[in-house]
């Protein structure tokens, strides 16, 4: 049986945000509509101080809430991290893991982003697995093989359908203000998801929500979405305000 595969809507806030952002959460709650709701699941992840205050706004608001990192071990002398178990404390049931900021400034490499990936799975988090080529490696005419190498060494074999995501984010593309080509994209996740069917049991791959990230906005979120296999979309700086984040949910309407 194929899990359903319904839209995502993510705002990863990154190193953003102190307690006056969370009234953007309750703004984009009143903003999204009994029609939106029935059609998308909408995620926050804000910065880990303030996923214990966004917690009864985030449940108030019916709004899911995320982390973005957590270590491969429950507790210990890990000055600094936080586990994944912190993370479901705190309110959060989703985590982003091996984000290319993540990969390319903390060195992070797929058998790291695959350690935290189950440690997140057994705290009972749905890890958000991030991947994507550099611009060097699309030009060389690598960005396939990048994907899909990433996506075999980062995610755990076997796991079901709807305790993963996987989010494509070409990272040329993020904060920069440029967009693959909805047929670029359209490729990429059809290579994710080809990939995908290799690691998971028999069928299952056709259930796994794949979002794209990347310079999503209002302006080209439609066009975006509308993409095959693009189950939602991973946002960052338009998750920041609630009337961006919005405009991009507008995408379902």
């Amino acid at each position: 049986m194929t899990f359903a595969r319904r839209p995502l809507l993510a705002g990863n806030w990154k190193m953003n945000g102190l307690r006056a952002a969370l009234s953007q959460i309750d703004l984009a709650a009143a903003g999204l509509g009994a029609t939106l709701r029935e059609k998308i699941d909408v995620l926050i992840c804000p910065p880990a101080t303030l996923l214990a205050s966004a917690s009864p706004i985030a449940v108030r608001a019916g709004i899911a809430l995320g982390g973005q990192d957590c270590h491969t071990q429950a507790s210990g002398a890990h000055t600094g991290d936080i586990s994944a178990q912190m993370l479901a404390d705190a309110g959060a049931s989703f985590v982003i893991l091996g984000h290319s900021e993540r990969r390319a400034d903390h060195g992070e490499s797929d058998a790291l982003v695959r350690a935290k990936a189950l440690a997140a799975l057994a705290a009972g988090l749905i890890p958000i697995v991030c991947v994507g080529e550099t611009r060097e490696q699309r030009e060389a005419g690598e960005a396939e093989e990048i994907v899909a190498g990433q996506i075999a060494g980062s995610i755990p074999p076997g796991v079901a359908a709807e305790r993963l995501v996987l989010a494509y984010e070409p990272v040329w593309a993020i904060g920069a203000g440029l967009t693959p080509t909805p047929q670029d994209v359209a490729r990429m996740h059809r290579v994710a998801r080809e990939r995908l069917g290799v690691l998971l049991e028999p069928g299952a791959a056709a259930g796994v929500r794949i979002l794209y990230g990347g310079s999503v906005k209002p302006s080209n979120a439609r066009e975006l979405m509308s993409v095959a296999d693009v189950d939602g979309a991973l946002v960052g700086g338009a998750s920041l305000l609630a009337s961006d984040f919005l405009g991009i949910a507008a995408a379902w309407r």
